[in-house]
């Protein structure tokens, strides 16, 4: 049987997700009129809701005699150790572009992953039925994105296909539509070469693994030579070169959506394998008696940290189902089996973890997760991790685009100037620009809601890691100073009201709040102490014209991401299943004073 191992790349909202679906649509795994509308690869809420993928999936499909197992990727840079794990498996790669936006930051970080690996691309230029696209320069700027990327002459001879995933239809050329998708099906199985399989004992480089609560942790990846048996004997070889002897209890290959226990799997195909115990991601199963490990995979490193702690706050244990320190250091201990770039350190205190990632979307994802599975937990700023490199402190940099519309491209370039990035280029498409910069990581902190305030909500901004720099010096950081609640108690409108002109408050009338909780943001630099449970005193006199409806400004809500991003470094963000509440580290207005003498002495 003739075999095709193939991942798709995009950048965030290019369209991949659709087109896996109409894939697997194609591929006939279950009639038209089941799931219609329904996007079957975004299977995790957080993906549905955010639109994006963040946790790379395996589906196979069958096309004219021969299977084709697709990998859908992340197209975000913060899950670049999903992007390396997956494209081990993968021959051949099929690169989504945006018809309209054309190849994006994300689009080059994983394009980069994968012309180092050799693997072969198809191009797709998708979102050809939009208004004002330029499917041809799309092509050209990809041509010119792998050229710059270093590709081999046989990489930059890539067939590119055009069409709308969304309306269901591929063609070789675009102004000339077809009604289906079997132009890029055809594609695939001439141009992605089929798996080049070795002579010599069986070797697999372990580069995923699923949980089933039947059977235990299961061992994914691609069979690189040789061949697998159930019930086999086989050699474990760990990262660090130590060697465990195991046995093949179960062996799986995909089918559709579904593992199909089999009895021996050939090289070239993606298998899971039950009854290999203590592996972990990056570990080779291989021979018994002449055991050869493949290269291991090799991780970005973090670029950010966060702390996260037991929930103290007051209101702790009302919503959640796992509190304490324990089940969150078993939590993260999971976490870390199966995601690849995140690194989890314990502090000297016994209830906090420093955990290390790729970014806030990428540490943010993790809390939100948690936040769903009924954790409660609190997460203080965001913090960048610095090297020193010949004595010099040198920190992360990343390269942002932003698209917006020209007439206000003068605001974000100073926002941005502002924060230590420094333009490289200004590129216009129709009424839009767009931008980009080389800036610190420490600058998009804060800069995304930011922007989207001076931009009244029109500015598209992506980011990826460049390299570490030396550290580019102070960054002003947020000026307005917080309103901190000064008892516990309900928030009374009476006193939100007589409170308006003090600045923007973040809970609505009617609202539990405790001392030393942000309730909003000062109009002025420098913290200030409210009394929001203070009731109007009674009298039996009447005011004429003071007892009117009050007019009070709806309250501003933060996501996980801005609430993370808006804290200065003495605030926590209290994350419950249903709450998100901003505080102060300490919470009593005293010890607070005394911290701030202690560090001025």
């Amino acid at each position: 049987m003739d075999l095709k191992n193939i991942a798709i790349i995009a950048h965030v909202d290019h369209g991949k997700t659709t087109l896996v679906d109409k894939m697997i649509h194609a591929g006939k795994l279950f009639a038209d009129h089941e799931r219609p509308g329904d996007l079957i690869m975004d299977s995790n809420d957080l993906e549905r809701e955010r639109g994006i993928t963040i946790l790379a999936k395996n589906v196979s499909i069958r096309y004219k005699g021969t299977k084709i197992n697709i990998i859908d990727t992340p197209g975000h840079s913060d899950f670049g150790g999903e992007v390396e794990r997956v494209l081990n498996m993968a021959d051949g790669v099929l690169l989504l572009v945006d018809a309209f936006e054309g190849p994006m930051p994300q689009t080059r970080f994983v394009t980069q992953k994968a012309i180092e690996l050799g693997l072969k691309p198809i191009v797709v230029v998708n979102k050809v039925d939009k208004e004002n696209c330029t499917p041809e320069e799309t092509q050209e700027a990809v041509f010119d994105l792998m050229y710059n990327l270093d590709a081999t002459e046989d990489q930059l001879d890539f067939p590119t296909i055009f069409g709308s995933a969304k309306q269901g239809w591929m063609s070789a050329d675009w102004r000339e539509p077809t009604t289906d998708i079997t132009v890029l099906l055809d594609a695939i199985l001439e141009h992605i070469p089929s798996p080049k399989v070795e002579e010599g004992t069986p070797q697999l480089l372990i580069t995923s693994l699923d949980y089933s609560s039947y059977i235990g942790r299961i061992a994914i990846g691609r069979l690189h030579r040789g061949k697998l048996r159930n019930g086999q004997q086989v050699s474990l070889v760990k990262k660090d070169g130590s060697i465990q002897k195991s046995r093949i209890r179960s062996l799986f290959v995909f089918e559709g959506f579904n593992r199909v226990e089999a009895e021996e799997v050939q090289a070239g195909e993606i298998c899971a394998i039950f009854g290999v115990e203590g592996f972990e991601i990056g570990d080779t199963i291989a021979d018994l008696e002449a055991p050869e490990a493949l290269p291991t995979i090799a991780i970005d490193e973090p670029t950010m940290s966060m702390v996260f702690t037991i929930n103290d706050s007051p209101f702790f244990g009302k919503e959640g189902k796992f509190v304490t320190s324990r089940h969150i250091k078993e939590r993260l201990e999971k976490e870390l089996e199966r995601n690849l770039a995140l690194r989890v350190e314990e502090t000297g205190s016994a209830d906090t973890f420093r955990v290390y990632g790729r970014g806030v979307l990428h540490l943010s994802v993790l809390v939100e997760t948690m936040r769903r599975e009924g954790y409660e937990l609190q997460i203080g700023q965001p913090q960048v991790i610095t090297k020193r490199i010949d004595d010099i402190v040198h920190e992360p940099v990343e390269e942002l685009t932003i698209d917006l519309p020209s007439d206000i491209s003068g605001t974000a370039i100073d926002m941005v100037t502002r924060r230590k990035g420094v333009m490289l280029s200004m590129d216009p498409k129709g009424e839009r620009v767009q931008l980009r910069f080389e800036i610190p990581s420490r600058g998009i902190i804060g800069l995304r809601s930011q922007m989207l305030t001076a931009t009244a909500g029109e500015a598209i901004m992506s980011h990826r890691f460049l390299e570490f720099q030396p550290h580019k010096g102070e960054i002003p950081g947020r000026i307005n100073g917080s309103l901190i609640a000064m008892e516990t108690g309900m928030a009374i409108p009476y006193s939100i009201n007589n409170l308006q002109d003090r600045g923007k408050f973040f809970v609505a009338p009617g609202e539990d709040v405790y001392e030393g909780q942000v309730v909003g943001e000062n109009s002025r630099p420098g913290d200030l102490v409210v009394n929001l449970t203070k009731t109007k005193k009674l009298t039996n006199m009447r005011a004429s014209g003071s007892d009117d409806k009050l007019k009070i400004v709806p309250p501003r809500r933060f996501t996980l991401e801005e609430a993370l991003e808006y804290i200065q470094e003495d605030e926590y963000v209290e994350v419950t299943p249903g709450s998100l509440r901003l505080r102060k580290t300490l919470l009593k207005d005293h010890e607070r004073k005394r911290a701030k003498n202690k560090a001025l002495a």
